[in-house]
C-alpha cells in the first residue's frame, strides 16, 4: 500500500507540473497575441531613437488587430477589427507590404491624404515644412574604433510630436524627393537615421503602408546590448548591457 501510495504522489506532483507548464504557455501566447509582443532591433535605419541590440515591447491592442497580429498570419478575417488609427508620431512596427513575412520598424510620418516630401533635406508635409531646430551633434561610439559625430536635429509634428533625427551626409541621396500622395487607408514611414533608412521614400522596395499591415506600436525598451554583442552571453552583460535605456519609453 505505502508503495502505491508512494506511486500516486509521483503522478499527481508530475500531473500538476504538466498542469502550470501548460498554463505559463498558455497566459504568453495570450499575452504575445493580444497585448505584447518582443522585438529586437537588427539596424541603425531608427537611431538614434531606437540602437542596434535593443529590445523592446510593442503594444498589439493599441490599433486593433488584424490578421498580423496572430502567430502565422492566419487569413482569419481581412482589415482591422477594434482599430484605432495610428498618430502621426508614433513608432510603429509593421509586415512590409512587398514581403509581409518581414517586419520593420519605423516612425508614422505621413496619414492618409497627406502629401509628403523632402526638399535638401527638410521634411514638408501638405506643402509647410516641419519645424526643426539643430542640437549638439550625435557621437558614434559602437559602429568603428573612433567616435564619429554626426549632426542631430529635433524635428516637431505639426501635432506636436517630437524627436530627434540625424543627418549623416549632405545631399543625401533621399534629400531631396518627389511629392508622396499617401493612398487612403495606408501610411508613410520614414526611419530617424534618415540617411540610412529603407522607408517609404523607396515606392520600389517599402512604399506606402497599409493599416492592416501594422502590427503595433513600440511602447518601451526593456533590454539591450551593444552592437557586437550577443544578448544570451549574461556573463559579460556587465561589460556589454547598456543600463541606461533599460525601462526607457520609445518616443
Amino acid at each position: 500500500m505505502r508503495v502505491k501510495t508512494e506511486e500516486k504522489r509521483k503522478e499527481s506532483g508530475l500531473s500538476e507540473t504538466i498542469r502550470v507548464i501548460v498554463h505559463a504557455l498558455l497566459i504568453a501566447l495570450v499575452i504575445r497575441t493580444f497585448l505584447f509582443q518582443p522585438f529586437n532591433i537588427p539596424s541603425g535605419s531608427m537611431k538614434a531613437t531606437l540602437l542596434i541590440g535593443d529590445y523592446l515591447f510593442v503594444s498589439k491592442y493599441t490599433y486593433g488587430y488584424s490578421r498580423f497580429s496572430f502567430p502565422l498570419s492566419p487569413p482569419l478575417f481581412s482589415g482591422r477589427i477594434m482599430a484605432s488609427e495610428p498618430q502621426r508620431g508614433d513608432v510603429v512596427v509593421f509586415r512590409l507590404p512587398k514581403d509581409d513575412s518581414t517586419d520593420y520598424i519605423k516612425r508614422v510620418i505621413g496619414l492618409p491624404g497627406d502629401r509628403i516630401q523632402m526638399i535638401e533635406g527638410r521634411l514638408h508635409i501638405n506643402g509647410q515644412p516641419v519645424q526643426r531646430e539643430r542640437l549638439d551633434d550625435y557621437i558614434e561610439t559602437e559602429e568603428g574604433p573612433r567616435a564619429t559625430r554626426v549632426k542631430r536635429w529635433r524635428e516637431t509634428l505639426p501635432n506636436g510630436m517630437s524627436y530627434t533625427t540625424l543627418d549623416l551626409v549632405e545631399n543625401g541621396f533621399h534629400d531631396n524627393t518627389k511629392v508622396y500622395d499617401v493612398p487612403a487607408g495606408h501610411y508613410f514611414m520614414m526611419g530617424d537615421n534618415r540617411d540610412n533608412s529603407t522607408d517609404s521614400r523607396v515606392l520600389s522596395q517599402v512604399g506606402y503602408v497599409p493599416f492592416e499591415n501594422i502590427v503595433g506600436r513600440a511602447e518601451v525598451i526593456f533590454f539591450s546590448v551593444g552592437e557586437n554583442e550577443r544578448a544570451w552571453q549574461f556573463w559579460r552583460w556587465p561589460w556589454s548591457v547598456r543600463w541606461g535605456r533599460l525601462f526607457s519609453v520609445v518616443r
